[in-house]
């Protein structure tokens, strides 16, 4: 299976900013595991901002556009450093892409992507797909990377998103305020009402919520793609969500 992983900027970093060594660690150990099962895997990874503030030991993430740049250019640099050094120990090689939105809306560009993306999957390498913040602004206003992982899922013609986030999928209500609210397991269209119950507000370090993650999994499924929506917390979910044993919320691909 072609399986592309979206972790957003909460599954890797602790609120400090600092890195999350644990989840980190479990992420490449889990993702090298499904490698060696014979699983083609794709990760599309957010987090340069928030590991470049505890790099340059900001007191808090930047407001402004020059800083929140700069972050970015010192934390793309320790994040694929860690990546490297992780993946490296179970014998797998990551190869790195940094895109715009106008990466993807021109055309040349576009496939110039997609014939990279697929020749390194040819080459068994492991593509870690960020936006490339230090140079394009429209990326970082935003917010996080579902949408990035829904076009490189269409772009790789994968087989399964899963976007990795802080909560367990999509619910009835917000879990956080409602102790009522229940999971929903399986979604098979995505209707206003549906869109309805993801609210505007996003997670607590990305600016991206449920809103975004709906709007991306809506794009996979008009490409017959299937979409994930699951708790990162624990990285050990992605083998449940490969087996087909129920894990957050699934939005069936048409």
């Amino acid at each position: 299976m072609r399986v592309v992983v979206k972790v957003g900027t909460s599954t890797l970093t602790h609120s400090t900013g600092h890195l999350n060594i644990r989840h980190i660690e479990t992420l490449c150990k889990v993702l090298s595991d499904l490698k060696n099962a014979g699983h083609e895997v794709i990760l599309v990874s957010s987090g340069a901002i928030g590991m470049g503030v505890g790099k340059l030991s900001l007191k808090e993430r930047p407001s402004d556009m020059p800083t929140k740049q700069a972050a970015a250019a010192v934390g793309q640099c320790e994040l694929m450093y860690t990546y490297d050094r992780l993946f490296s120990e179970y014998n797998h090689t990551v190869a790195q892409i940094l895109l715009t939105g106008e990466d993807m809306n021109h055309a040349d560009r576009y496939e110039n992507f997609r014939n990279t993306l697929h020749r390194l999957l040819e080459l068994s390498a492991l593509p870690i797909i960020n936006e490339n913040d230090t140079v394009s602004t429209a990326e970082i206003s935003l917010g996080d990377n579902d949408s990035l992982g829904a076009l490189v899922a269409i772009g790789a013609d994968a087989d399964l998103l899963i976007l990795l986030t802080d909560i367990d999928g999509l619910y009835t209500d917000d879990p956080r305020k409602d102790p009522e609210a229940k999971l929903i397991p399986v979604v098979e269209e995505i209707t206003p009402e549906i869109l309805a119950l993801a609210g505007g507000k996003g997670s607590a370090l990305g600016t991206g919520g449920m809103s975004t993650k709906l709007h991306a999994a809506k794009a996979c499924k008009e490409k017959g793609i299937s979409t994930v929506i699951a708790n990162g917390a624990d990285p050990a979910i992605l083998y449940d969500i490969l087996e087909g044993n129920p894990a957050g919320t699934l939005i069936r691909g048409e």
